[in-house]
């Protein structure tokens, strides 16, 4: 079976990490990829947004399937690209359209969505340039702390809390009228704030059935104690201690269950991952976003819990047979840790040499922001290496995650030390 991986981060070095596990015989090729990928199939010079250039590799390469990692070519609408063109139509895309990508590519059209299903989600209002001064008067209505999300992708950094009005009136300007978030932030979703803790959950779903995948819980703060600005995520656990039995019925009653049979009904076609991330709010859970793909950094904490041939849940979504499938999932916990680059998420450098993996010993390393040059492994980009480890429970995992991260180095390397400590 001939598989292309669109992508190039920890995410995609996960999947590949899994795929390559597969009982199934595989050709698997990953575009753009990076130094970690490169040992699990084959990396294709390929940007994940140049459709043509995937157009003429799915059809000489003769791929059987295209599984999209990141939300930017399912926004754009790679899906679609494929629908519409008669060499591609046959090969499944494991990702949605991209109508049903706005559940990411727009956070109004996301909180529209979950109005008009019954789905519990913090109250809001979403204003432009033209309403500036009513979104300001409206901040200034509100309590603190106060929410502003740009309505586009932002790569994980378009939400600020602002816990004083001043600054939250400041952040909003920038944001609408200085377009501190570029276009993403051309509209700005006002939202009240959920006091609570939170925690993320995926499914994969096949137009019509779906499953649940084990929850986790990312680390999006910068410093220690979840200070600083966001990120992309500097660390994840799964699964999560206070998401019980109880809590996950709720998660599944109020919130996956609706939401999939409401894109049904809106007759949006979604085939592939939902990641909802929720905040609990004294037990009951709250939906503060969604994502069209799996998460990063939980990918890589959720992944190696899942005990399925991947290759054969994939194969039951793109023939729509994932009903009387079930996943299997490894009871222990895994702790990821993300090592970044000096200086992220503002300005960083790369190019900087990365070693000491080869010293690392029962833990997964999972590469995200690296290239291979002349046999080397580089820095190439923010978060450059994310190390997983599985354990009996949530510090054994950690205490093997930390230890193996100290081992790899390179130049101005940052990782937080506290992640999971809301949980002990």
């Amino acid at each position: 079976m001939q598989i292309l991986l669109l992508g190039s981060g920890g995410r995609e070095h996960a999947l590949a990490w899994k795929i390559a596990q597969s009982r199934i015989p595989c050709n698997l090729f990953i575009a753009p990829g990076n130094a970690g990928t490169s040992r699990c199939g084959q990396n294709v010079p390929i940007s994940v947004n140049d459709f043509t250039g995937i157009r003429q590799f799915v059809i000489e390469h003769r791929i059987d399937m295209l599984l999209v990692g990141p939300e930017d070519p399912l926004v754009k609408g790679i899906h679609d690209f494929f629908l519409a063109d008669p060499l591609l139509r046959s090969t499944p895309v494991i990702g949605p359209v991209a109508a049903a990508a706005r559940l990411e590519g727009s956070k109004d059209f996301a909180k529209q969505f979950m109005v008009r299903h019954g789905i519990p989600t913090a109250a809001y209002q979403t204003f432009d340039a033209e309403r500036l001064e009513e979104g300001l008067n409206f901040i200034s209505s509100l309590n603190p702390p106060y929410v502003l999300k740009a309505d586009g992708l932002a790569a994980g950094k378009g939400v600020v809390i602002s816990h004083s009005r001043e600054e939250a009136l400041k952040e909003f300007t920038a944001m609408v009228r200085d377009a501190r978030f570029g276009q993403a932030s051309a509209r700005v979703v006002v939202e009240e704030f959920l006091p609570g803790i939170e925690c993320s959950s995926f499914v994969i779903t096949d137009g019509n059935s779906y499953l649940v995948l084990p929850e986790a819980k990312d680390y999006k703060k910068i410093g220690e104690g979840d200070t600083g600005p966001n990120t992309g995520g500097m660390g994840s656990v799964s699964p999560v201690p206070f998401a019980d039995k109880v809590f996950l019925k709720k998660v599944e009653d109020r919130i996956i269950r609706p939401t999939v049979e409401g894109l049904k009904q809106e007759g949006l076609n979604y085939i592939g991952f939902i990641f909802f991330g929720l905040m609990n709010v004294k037990g009951d859970p709250f939906v503060i976003e969604y994502n069209c793909r799996l998460g990063d950094p939980e990918t890589e904490s959720v992944i190696p819990r899942i005990k399925n041939d991947f290759v054969e849940l994939l194969i039951a979504v793109a023939e729509r047979k994932l009903s009387g499938q079930a996943i299997l999932t490894d009871p222990r916990t895994c702790a990821t840790v993300m090592l970044v680059s000096k200086g992220y998420p503002e300005a960083y450098e790369k190019g900087k040499p990365v070693t000491g993996e080869t010293e690392v010993n029962g833990s997964l390393v999972f590469h995200a922001g690296t290239a291979m040059k002349d046999g080397e492994v580089l820095s190439n980009g923010g978060r450059v290496i994310a190390v997983t480890s599985l354990g009996n429970n949530m510090m054994e995992a950690l205490e093997t995650t930390y230890r193996n991260a100290e081992k790899i180095e390179f130049e101005g390397r940052y990782f937080r030390k506290d992640i999971g400590f809301d949980l002990k």
